[in-house]
């Protein structure tokens, strides 16, 4: 039986460059995007908005038309009361049924009046709310339309990244499981608190790469000795020779170029 290969801290920073090297890279693709997608998803619901409030004030129309017509059948029916009323009065016995039917006209042409103000009322509600129907439609429009292009945009780098995106994110976790929990937990911690993501970082003229902190020469001595897993004192990031980071760069460089 072959004897299983012993893991070796040298081994395990290797992994680490590499799961950095890949989810980095899958940062990248995101940062392509950007706020593309949240950009979408706001266009949508105003969209929806609009559409709502488009409804809502057609629908508003509709009860204005209908208590116009209301008014004109009771405009009507006053109308033919009044006439009713006025044929009556020829016909009465004494005064007080006159000043009765008197009463009743009058009523029916206060009746009348009133109807006609509400109308004029209901008129000039519906010209206001066609005004803000046409903006509303206009601002709809304008907003499908900046959807429309927004939706192709994100479509197009969707359609160009998705691919290598799935298949890096499978990567990452094939790479996780070549290293101990404890270390990826870290490195997770870490890759959350720290600038860009960055969580395993080569030396770079003597400091840690993306920090202007000077690295100790009997420090660097022992990371490029790669026996054991050291991290920055400054920032926490996990630090690796600059040897190492090239030699894992051209490797990964190799596997995305495949992707």
């Amino acid at each position: 039986m072959a004897k299983k290969k012993e893991v070796t801290v040298e081994d395990r920073l290797r992994a680490l460059y590499d799961l950095q090297l890949i989810d980095s890279r899958i940062d990248e693709i995101r940062n392509v995007r950007g706020e593309l997608p949240l950009e979408v998803r706001d266009l949508e619901d105003e969209v929806a908005g609009l559409n709502i409030r488009l409804e809502k004030l057609v629908s508003n129309l509709e009860v204005i038309d209908n208590d116009i017509t209301g008014k004109k059948n009771l405009i009507e029916e006053a109308k033919t009361l009044i006439k009713k009323y006025t044929e009556q009065q020829d016909n009465v016995r004494n005064n007080r049924e006159f000043n009765s039917l008197t009463k009743e006209v009058e009523f029916q042409e206060l009746e009348i009046e009133l109807a006609d103000k509400h109308i004029k009322e209901f008129k000039v509600q519906i010209e206001q709310k066609k005004e803000v129907i046409a903006e509303t439609k206009g601002r709809l429009k304008e907003r499908e339309n900046h959807l429309k292009h927004k939706k192709s945009e994100l479509d197009a780098i969707l359609a160009e990244t998705e691919k290598e995106e799935q298949a890096l994110i499978s990567k990452s976790e094939q790479y996780k499981e070549q290293i101990e929990d404890r270390l990826v937990a870290a490195y997770h911690r870490i890759r959350t608190n720290v600038k860009n993501g960055l969580a395993v970082v080569p030396i770079e003229r003597g400091a840690s790469g993306g920090s202007f902190f000077t690295i100790p020469p009997q420090v660097q001595v022992e990371i490029a000795s790669r026996k054991k897993v050291i991290t920055d004192e400054h920032s926490g990031r996990i630090l690796v020779d600059a040897a190492l980071a090239e030699e894992q760069k051209a490797k990964m460089g190799k596997m995305f170029a495949k992707l």
